[in-house]
Protein backbone atom coordinates (compact mmCIF):
# COMPACT_ATOMS: atom_id res chain seq x y z
CA UNK A 1 0.00 0.00 0.00
CA UNK A 2 1.86 3.63 -0.92
CA UNK A 3 2.32 6.03 1.53
CA UNK A 4 -1.00 7.53 2.16
CA UNK A 5 -3.40 5.10 1.52
CA UNK A 6 -5.80 3.89 3.50
CA UNK A 7 -7.90 1.14 3.82
CA UNK A 8 -11.70 1.77 2.59
CA UNK A 9 -14.15 -0.46 4.30
CA UNK A 10 -16.62 -1.53 0.91
CA UNK A 11 -18.46 -4.80 1.45
CA UNK A 12 -16.62 -7.52 -0.89
CA UNK A 13 -17.50 -7.73 -4.49
CA UNK A 14 -17.39 -10.04 -7.11
CA UNK A 15 -16.11 -8.62 -10.44
CA UNK A 16 -15.86 -9.73 -13.60
CA UNK A 17 -12.99 -7.78 -15.93
CA UNK A 18 -13.60 -8.20 -19.73
CA UNK A 19 -10.46 -7.56 -21.79
CA UNK A 20 -11.46 -9.73 -24.79
CA UNK A 21 -8.48 -8.15 -26.70
CA UNK A 22 -5.85 -7.97 -24.43
CA UNK A 23 -4.83 -10.39 -21.71
CA UNK A 24 -3.36 -9.21 -18.62
CA UNK A 25 -0.81 -12.16 -18.63
CA UNK A 26 0.82 -10.53 -22.06
CA UNK A 27 3.97 -8.87 -21.21
CA UNK A 28 3.84 -5.27 -21.87
CA UNK A 29 5.32 -4.33 -25.32
CA UNK A 30 4.96 -8.11 -27.01
CA UNK A 31 3.10 -8.56 -30.05
CA UNK A 32 -0.34 -6.39 -30.12
CA UNK A 33 0.62 -5.56 -26.52
CA UNK A 34 1.05 -2.93 -24.68
CA UNK A 35 -0.34 0.07 -22.03
CA UNK A 36 -4.01 -1.71 -21.72
CA UNK A 37 -2.97 -5.17 -21.00
CA UNK A 38 -0.97 -3.52 -18.01
CA UNK A 39 -3.50 -1.35 -16.49
CA UNK A 40 -6.02 -4.46 -16.51
CA UNK A 41 -3.45 -6.81 -15.23
CA UNK A 42 -2.49 -3.86 -12.59
CA UNK A 43 -6.43 -2.82 -11.90
CA UNK A 44 -7.30 -6.54 -11.12
CA UNK A 45 -4.73 -6.54 -8.76
CA UNK A 46 -5.52 -3.56 -6.59
CA UNK A 47 -9.20 -4.92 -6.89
CA UNK A 48 -7.96 -7.99 -5.41
CA UNK A 49 -6.05 -6.24 -2.72
CA UNK A 50 -9.10 -4.54 -1.45
CA UNK A 51 -10.32 -7.81 -1.06
CA UNK A 52 -12.58 -8.00 -3.73
CA UNK A 53 -13.20 -11.30 -6.37
CA UNK A 54 -11.79 -10.77 -9.20
CA UNK A 55 -11.97 -12.78 -12.80
CA UNK A 56 -10.83 -11.39 -15.99
CA UNK A 57 -12.09 -12.72 -19.23
CA UNK A 58 -9.90 -12.93 -22.08
CA UNK A 59 -9.74 -14.27 -25.95
CA UNK A 60 -7.44 -17.78 -25.59
CA UNK A 61 -4.64 -16.71 -28.25
CA UNK A 62 -2.74 -19.62 -27.07
CA UNK A 63 -3.57 -23.28 -27.39
CA UNK A 64 -1.65 -24.60 -24.64
CA UNK A 65 -2.38 -21.81 -21.83
CA UNK A 66 -4.86 -23.46 -19.47
CA UNK A 67 -8.93 -22.35 -19.27
CA UNK A 68 -7.98 -21.09 -15.53
CA UNK A 69 -5.25 -19.26 -14.77
CA UNK A 70 -5.05 -17.94 -10.83
CA UNK A 71 -2.25 -15.54 -10.69
CA UNK A 72 0.10 -14.27 -8.14
CA UNK A 73 -1.79 -10.84 -7.79
CA UNK A 74 -4.75 -12.50 -6.44
CA UNK A 75 -6.98 -12.36 -9.62
CA UNK A 76 -8.31 -15.06 -11.83
CA UNK A 77 -7.82 -15.55 -15.26
CA UNK A 78 -10.34 -17.20 -17.59
CA UNK A 79 -9.17 -18.09 -21.39
CA UNK A 80 -12.10 -17.78 -23.56
CA UNK A 81 -12.18 -20.49 -26.86
CA UNK A 82 -13.62 -17.79 -29.51
CA UNK A 83 -12.13 -18.48 -32.47
CA UNK A 84 -8.81 -20.08 -33.54
CA UNK A 85 -6.24 -20.17 -30.26
CA UNK A 86 -4.06 -17.95 -32.52
CA UNK A 87 -2.55 -13.92 -31.90
CA UNK A 88 -4.95 -11.35 -34.29
CA UNK A 89 -5.91 -8.05 -34.57
CA UNK A 90 -8.61 -6.49 -33.22
CA UNK A 91 -10.83 -6.27 -35.98
CA UNK A 92 -10.50 -9.88 -36.76
CA UNK A 93 -11.76 -10.44 -32.96
CA UNK A 94 -14.43 -9.13 -33.63
CA UNK A 95 -15.69 -11.65 -35.98
CA UNK A 96 -15.91 -14.06 -33.01
CA UNK A 97 -17.31 -12.51 -30.96
CA UNK A 98 -20.32 -14.44 -30.84
CA UNK A 99 -18.39 -17.31 -29.14
CA UNK A 100 -16.79 -15.04 -26.31
CA UNK A 101 -20.74 -13.97 -25.69
CA UNK A 102 -22.26 -17.36 -25.43
CA UNK A 103 -19.54 -18.40 -22.99
CA UNK A 104 -20.01 -15.36 -20.75
CA UNK A 105 -23.65 -15.83 -20.96
CA UNK A 106 -22.96 -19.48 -19.46
CA UNK A 107 -20.44 -18.86 -16.83
CA UNK A 108 -22.40 -15.86 -15.35
CA UNK A 109 -25.46 -17.88 -15.35
CA UNK A 110 -23.42 -20.35 -13.34
CA UNK A 111 -21.89 -17.77 -11.10
CA UNK A 112 -23.42 -14.10 -11.15
CA UNK A 113 -20.99 -11.13 -10.91
CA UNK A 114 -22.07 -7.84 -8.58
CA UNK A 115 -20.88 -5.84 -11.54
CA UNK A 116 -18.62 -5.90 -14.96
CA UNK A 117 -16.14 -3.37 -16.09
CA UNK A 118 -15.21 -4.17 -20.11
CA UNK A 119 -12.01 -2.61 -21.37
CA UNK A 120 -11.51 -1.60 -24.84
CA UNK A 121 -14.38 -1.54 -27.57
CA UNK A 122 -14.37 -4.95 -28.42
CA UNK A 123 -14.38 -6.03 -24.91
CA UNK A 124 -17.61 -3.64 -24.55
CA UNK A 125 -19.87 -5.45 -27.17
CA UNK A 126 -19.43 -8.66 -25.71
CA UNK A 127 -20.21 -7.56 -21.93
CA UNK A 128 -23.27 -5.74 -23.08
CA UNK A 129 -24.48 -8.50 -25.10
CA UNK A 130 -23.63 -10.93 -22.67
CA UNK A 131 -25.50 -8.97 -19.64
CA UNK A 132 -28.39 -7.62 -21.62
CA UNK A 133 -30.79 -9.60 -20.35
CA UNK A 134 -29.34 -9.41 -16.52
CA UNK A 135 -29.58 -7.25 -13.70
CA UNK A 136 -25.82 -6.98 -13.71
CA UNK A 137 -24.20 -3.28 -14.77
CA UNK A 138 -21.55 -2.91 -17.11
CA UNK A 139 -19.03 0.07 -16.86
CA UNK A 140 -16.86 0.88 -20.19
CA UNK A 141 -13.48 1.96 -20.23
CA UNK A 142 -12.86 2.38 -23.91
CA UNK A 143 -9.21 3.23 -23.17
CA UNK A 144 -9.50 5.16 -26.74
CA UNK A 145 -12.44 5.91 -29.10
CA UNK A 146 -12.53 5.53 -32.72
CA UNK A 147 -12.00 9.77 -33.26
CA UNK A 148 -8.95 9.28 -32.11
CA UNK A 149 -7.46 6.23 -34.13
CA UNK A 150 -3.58 5.90 -33.68
CA UNK A 151 -1.72 7.67 -36.88
CA UNK A 152 0.19 4.66 -38.07
CA UNK A 153 -3.46 2.29 -38.01
CA UNK A 154 -4.60 2.98 -41.36
CA UNK A 155 -8.26 1.63 -41.30
CA UNK A 156 -10.55 1.52 -44.50
CA UNK A 157 -14.06 3.29 -44.23
CA UNK A 158 -16.32 0.25 -43.58
CA UNK A 159 -13.85 -1.19 -40.35
CA UNK A 160 -13.85 2.45 -38.72
CA UNK A 161 -17.68 2.87 -39.58
CA UNK A 162 -18.36 -0.59 -37.44
CA UNK A 163 -15.99 0.38 -34.97
CA UNK A 164 -17.87 3.97 -34.42
CA UNK A 165 -21.27 1.86 -34.28
CA UNK A 166 -20.20 -0.34 -31.95
CA UNK A 167 -18.68 2.17 -30.02
CA UNK A 168 -22.04 3.78 -29.32
CA UNK A 169 -24.15 1.16 -28.74
CA UNK A 170 -21.85 0.28 -26.03
CA UNK A 171 -22.02 3.74 -24.57
CA UNK A 172 -25.60 4.01 -25.03
CA UNK A 173 -25.92 0.57 -23.04
CA UNK A 174 -23.21 0.81 -20.49
CA UNK A 175 -24.59 1.91 -17.08
CA UNK A 176 -21.32 4.01 -16.20
CA UNK A 177 -18.53 5.13 -18.71
CA UNK A 178 -15.25 5.79 -16.74
CA UNK A 179 -12.37 7.68 -18.80
CA UNK A 180 -9.08 7.71 -18.08
CA UNK A 181 -8.21 11.31 -18.65
CA UNK A 182 -10.08 14.02 -19.56
CA UNK A 183 -9.00 14.00 -23.09
CA UNK A 184 -10.55 11.04 -23.48
CA UNK A 185 -13.34 12.09 -21.42
CA UNK A 186 -14.07 15.13 -24.26
CA UNK A 187 -13.88 12.23 -26.83
CA UNK A 188 -16.40 10.01 -25.16
CA UNK A 189 -19.02 13.23 -24.94
CA UNK A 190 -18.02 13.47 -28.87
CA UNK A 191 -19.81 10.23 -29.34
CA UNK A 192 -23.09 11.26 -27.65
CA UNK A 193 -22.82 9.73 -24.23
CA UNK A 194 -24.79 11.09 -21.59
CA UNK A 195 -22.65 13.20 -19.70
CA UNK A 196 -24.18 12.06 -16.25
CA UNK A 197 -22.83 8.63 -17.16
CA UNK A 198 -19.50 9.58 -17.34
CA UNK A 199 -16.55 9.83 -14.90
CA UNK A 200 -12.42 10.11 -14.84
CA UNK A 201 -10.58 7.96 -12.76
CA UNK A 202 -6.95 7.73 -14.19
CA UNK A 203 -4.38 4.61 -14.86
CA UNK A 204 -2.58 4.28 -11.69
CA UNK A 205 1.07 3.57 -11.46
CA UNK A 206 3.44 0.70 -9.32
CA UNK A 207 4.72 2.89 -6.38
CA UNK A 208 6.70 0.39 -5.28
CA UNK A 209 8.36 -0.86 -8.36
CA UNK A 210 8.61 2.73 -9.84
CA UNK A 211 10.14 4.79 -6.95
CA UNK A 212 13.42 7.04 -6.23
CA UNK A 213 16.47 5.23 -5.76
CA UNK A 214 20.15 5.71 -6.36
CA UNK A 215 21.30 4.17 -9.72
CA UNK A 216 24.69 3.70 -11.24
CA UNK A 217 25.01 3.32 -14.98
CA UNK A 218 27.66 3.52 -17.80
CA UNK A 219 27.03 6.47 -20.40
CA UNK A 220 28.45 7.11 -23.94
CA UNK A 221 27.87 10.95 -23.09
CA UNK A 222 27.63 13.08 -19.26
CA UNK A 223 23.73 13.40 -19.80
CA UNK A 224 21.05 10.88 -20.40
CA UNK A 225 18.10 11.12 -22.00
CA UNK A 226 15.63 8.33 -22.19
CA UNK A 227 12.50 7.59 -24.31
CA UNK A 228 10.27 4.40 -23.42
CA UNK A 229 8.26 2.53 -26.09
CA UNK A 230 7.21 0.56 -29.36
CA UNK A 231 9.31 1.83 -32.10
CA UNK A 232 6.15 3.09 -34.42
CA UNK A 233 5.95 6.28 -36.19
CA UNK A 234 3.11 7.67 -33.24
CA UNK A 235 5.45 7.79 -30.81
CA UNK A 236 7.36 10.77 -31.70
CA UNK A 237 10.84 9.40 -31.70
CA UNK A 238 11.64 10.98 -34.96
CA UNK A 239 11.17 14.41 -33.12
CA UNK A 240 13.26 13.43 -30.05
CA UNK A 241 16.34 12.61 -32.20
CA UNK A 242 15.93 16.15 -34.37
CA UNK A 243 16.15 17.53 -30.98
CA UNK A 244 19.19 15.72 -30.02
CA UNK A 245 21.05 17.28 -32.88
CA UNK A 246 21.01 20.62 -31.26
CA UNK A 247 22.00 19.54 -27.89
CA UNK A 248 25.84 18.85 -27.09
CA UNK A 249 26.98 16.06 -24.57
CA UNK A 250 23.69 13.67 -24.23
CA UNK A 251 23.10 10.56 -25.73
CA UNK A 252 19.77 9.28 -26.26
CA UNK A 253 18.03 5.56 -25.23
CA UNK A 254 15.07 4.32 -26.84
CA UNK A 255 13.88 1.34 -24.86
CA UNK A 256 10.78 -0.64 -26.81
CA UNK A 257 10.27 -3.48 -29.15
CA UNK A 258 9.67 -2.45 -33.25
CA UNK A 259 6.59 -3.43 -34.97
CA UNK A 260 8.22 -6.59 -35.97
CA UNK A 261 9.55 -7.70 -32.75
CA UNK A 262 13.15 -7.66 -33.65
CA UNK A 263 15.14 -4.06 -34.09
CA UNK A 264 17.49 -6.16 -36.67
CA UNK A 265 14.06 -6.46 -38.83
CA UNK A 266 12.36 -3.49 -38.25
CA UNK A 267 11.84 -0.96 -40.74
CA UNK A 268 10.80 1.97 -38.00
CA UNK A 269 14.12 1.41 -36.69
CA UNK A 270 16.26 1.64 -39.79
CA UNK A 271 14.25 4.49 -40.54
CA UNK A 272 15.25 6.38 -37.47
CA UNK A 273 18.83 4.93 -37.58
CA UNK A 274 19.26 6.70 -40.99
CA UNK A 275 17.51 9.66 -39.92
CA UNK A 276 20.09 10.06 -36.67
CA UNK A 277 23.07 9.38 -39.39
CA UNK A 278 21.65 12.19 -41.77
CA UNK A 279 21.37 14.64 -38.81
CA UNK A 280 24.58 13.82 -36.87
CA UNK A 281 24.00 11.82 -33.91
CA UNK A 282 24.17 8.26 -34.44
CA UNK A 283 26.79 7.86 -32.19
CA UNK A 284 24.63 9.01 -29.42
CA UNK A 285 22.15 7.27 -30.22
CA UNK A 286 20.81 3.22 -28.38
CA UNK A 287 18.14 1.06 -28.82
CA UNK A 288 18.04 -0.92 -26.11
CA UNK A 289 14.99 -3.07 -27.33
CA UNK A 290 12.14 -4.81 -25.44
CA UNK A 291 12.97 -4.57 -22.01
CA UNK A 292 10.40 -6.59 -19.02
CA UNK A 293 8.68 -4.18 -17.05
CA UNK A 294 10.40 -4.14 -13.42
CA UNK A 295 13.74 -3.66 -15.60
CA UNK A 296 12.40 -0.30 -16.42
CA UNK A 297 12.50 1.60 -13.49
CA UNK A 298 16.77 1.13 -13.19
CA UNK A 299 16.90 2.33 -16.48
CA UNK A 300 14.33 5.58 -16.28
CA UNK A 301 16.05 6.60 -12.74
CA UNK A 302 19.65 6.19 -15.10
CA UNK A 303 17.76 9.38 -17.35
CA UNK A 304 18.64 12.80 -17.05
CA UNK A 305 15.42 13.99 -18.82
CA UNK A 306 12.78 11.57 -20.36
CA UNK A 307 10.86 12.24 -22.95
CA UNK A 308 7.22 11.16 -23.97
CA UNK A 309 6.69 12.53 -27.47
CA UNK A 310 4.11 10.71 -28.74
CA UNK A 311 2.17 12.80 -31.88
CA UNK A 312 -1.54 12.19 -31.42
CA UNK A 313 -2.59 9.92 -28.40
CA UNK A 314 -0.54 8.30 -25.15
CA UNK A 315 -2.12 6.74 -21.89
CA UNK A 316 0.69 8.35 -20.25
CA UNK A 317 1.99 4.93 -18.64
CA UNK A 318 5.59 5.87 -18.99
CA UNK A 319 5.43 9.55 -17.89
CA UNK A 320 3.88 8.47 -15.04
CA UNK A 321 6.45 6.03 -14.56
CA UNK A 322 9.24 8.42 -14.73
CA UNK A 323 7.46 10.80 -12.48
CA UNK A 324 7.35 8.17 -9.68
CA UNK A 325 10.36 7.39 -10.20
CA UNK A 326 11.58 11.25 -9.88
CA UNK A 327 13.09 11.74 -12.70
CA UNK A 328 11.72 15.16 -14.65
CA UNK A 329 9.74 14.40 -17.83
CA UNK A 330 9.29 16.15 -21.20
CA UNK A 331 6.00 15.16 -22.81
CA UNK A 332 3.58 16.45 -25.70
CA UNK A 333 0.55 17.50 -24.78
CA UNK A 334 -2.01 15.01 -25.65
CA UNK A 335 -4.15 12.08 -24.10
CA UNK A 336 -2.80 11.20 -20.20
CA UNK A 337 -0.01 13.92 -20.45
CA UNK A 338 -2.28 16.39 -20.10
CA UNK A 339 -3.59 15.16 -16.80
CA UNK A 340 -0.20 14.24 -15.02
CA UNK A 341 1.91 16.62 -16.10
CA UNK A 342 1.23 20.18 -14.70
CA UNK A 343 3.49 22.19 -16.76
CA UNK A 344 6.62 24.07 -15.45
CA UNK A 345 5.34 22.07 -11.83
CA UNK A 346 5.78 18.21 -12.00
CA UNK A 347 7.23 18.66 -16.24
CA UNK A 348 7.15 20.38 -18.80
CA UNK A 349 4.32 20.10 -22.10
CA UNK A 350 5.31 20.45 -25.60
CA UNK A 351 3.44 20.76 -28.95
CA UNK A 352 3.04 17.41 -30.40
CA UNK A 353 5.18 16.86 -33.84
CA UNK A 354 7.50 19.73 -32.88
CA UNK A 355 10.96 18.70 -32.51
CA UNK A 356 12.39 22.47 -32.04
CA UNK A 357 9.79 22.28 -28.82
CA UNK A 358 11.06 19.17 -27.28
CA UNK A 359 14.82 20.64 -28.14
CA UNK A 360 14.23 23.83 -26.49
CA UNK A 361 12.95 21.96 -23.22
CA UNK A 362 15.75 19.66 -23.20
CA UNK A 363 18.16 22.50 -23.22
CA UNK A 364 16.48 24.33 -20.81
CA UNK A 365 16.48 21.61 -18.43
CA UNK A 366 19.90 19.90 -19.00
CA UNK A 367 21.34 23.65 -17.69
CA UNK A 368 19.35 23.85 -15.12
CA UNK A 369 20.05 21.21 -12.63
CA UNK A 370 18.24 22.72 -9.66
CA UNK A 371 14.57 23.18 -11.76
CA UNK A 372 15.16 19.17 -12.65
CA UNK A 373 15.54 18.20 -9.05
CA UNK A 374 12.54 20.56 -7.96
CA UNK A 375 10.53 19.00 -11.29
CA UNK A 376 11.54 15.50 -10.16
CA UNK A 377 10.18 15.94 -6.70
CA UNK A 378 6.83 17.51 -7.71
CA UNK A 379 6.47 14.71 -10.07
CA UNK A 380 7.19 12.03 -7.18
CA UNK A 381 5.03 14.04 -4.87
CA UNK A 382 2.22 14.04 -7.39
CA UNK A 383 2.22 10.16 -8.41
CA UNK A 384 2.23 9.35 -5.06
CA UNK A 385 -0.46 11.86 -3.66
CA UNK A 386 -2.82 10.82 -6.95
CA UNK A 387 -2.10 7.67 -9.30
CA UNK A 388 -1.44 4.51 -6.46
CA UNK A 389 -3.80 1.88 -7.92
CA UNK A 390 -5.02 1.44 -4.37
CA UNK A 391 -6.71 4.54 -5.02
CA UNK A 392 -7.47 4.40 -8.66
CA UNK A 393 -9.02 0.69 -7.51
CA UNK A 394 -10.68 2.06 -4.74
CA UNK A 395 -11.85 5.10 -6.95
CA UNK A 396 -13.83 2.42 -9.25
CA UNK A 397 -15.12 0.73 -6.42
CA UNK A 398 -17.08 3.65 -5.60
CA UNK A 399 -18.39 3.72 -8.82
CA UNK A 400 -19.37 -0.07 -8.91
CA UNK A 401 -21.05 0.31 -5.72
CA UNK A 402 -23.19 3.41 -6.60
CA UNK A 403 -24.30 1.42 -10.29
CA UNK A 404 -24.63 -1.90 -8.44
CA UNK A 405 -26.56 -0.66 -6.00
CA UNK A 406 -24.62 -1.85 -2.94
CA UNK A 407 -23.35 0.34 -0.18
CA UNK A 408 -19.88 1.00 1.63
CA UNK A 409 -19.64 -0.59 4.33
CA UNK A 410 -19.51 1.91 7.76
CA UNK A 411 -21.66 4.31 5.20
CA UNK A 412 -25.06 3.94 6.61
CA UNK A 413 -26.42 2.26 3.29
CA UNK A 414 -25.38 5.34 0.92
CA UNK A 415 -23.19 4.56 -2.04
CA UNK A 416 -20.24 6.88 -2.14
CA UNK A 417 -19.21 8.25 -5.11
CA UNK A 418 -15.98 8.84 -6.24
CA UNK A 419 -13.64 12.27 -5.36
CA UNK A 420 -11.95 11.68 -8.35
CA UNK A 421 -15.53 13.22 -10.12
CA UNK A 422 -16.77 16.53 -10.34
CA UNK A 423 -20.27 17.61 -11.44
CA UNK A 424 -19.14 17.86 -15.51
CA UNK A 425 -17.58 14.26 -14.71
CA UNK A 426 -13.87 15.18 -15.49
CA UNK A 427 -11.21 15.51 -12.96
CA UNK A 428 -9.79 18.48 -11.45
CA UNK A 429 -6.01 18.58 -11.41
CA UNK A 430 -4.20 18.75 -7.91
CA UNK A 431 -3.07 22.09 -7.98
CA UNK A 432 1.31 21.72 -6.87
CA UNK A 433 1.85 25.56 -6.88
Amino acid sequence: MAAGDQGIPFDRMRIALVSEHSSPLAAPGAFDSGSQNLHVAELATALAALGHKVAVYTRRNDPHVPQRVQTSGGYEVVHVTAGPAVRMRGDDVLDHTGDFVQFLKLAWKARRPDVIHAHGWLSGIAAVLSARHTQVPVVQTFHRVSTTPPQHHRVNGSTSTRRTAVERLVGHEAARIVATCEAEARDVLGMGVDRSKLSVVPRGVDLNLFCPQATRVERLQPRRVVSIGRVMPRKGFEETIRALSTVEGIELVIAGGGTQGDLRDDPETRRLIALAQSVGVVSRLVFAGHLPHAELPVLLRSADVVVCAPRQWSSGCAALEAMACGVPVVATSVGGHTDSVVDGVTGVLVPSGKADGVAKALRGLLADSTQRTLLGARGQERARARYSWHRCAADLVRIYTAVSGRHAAGNGGKARTSRSTRADGLTPKRDLR
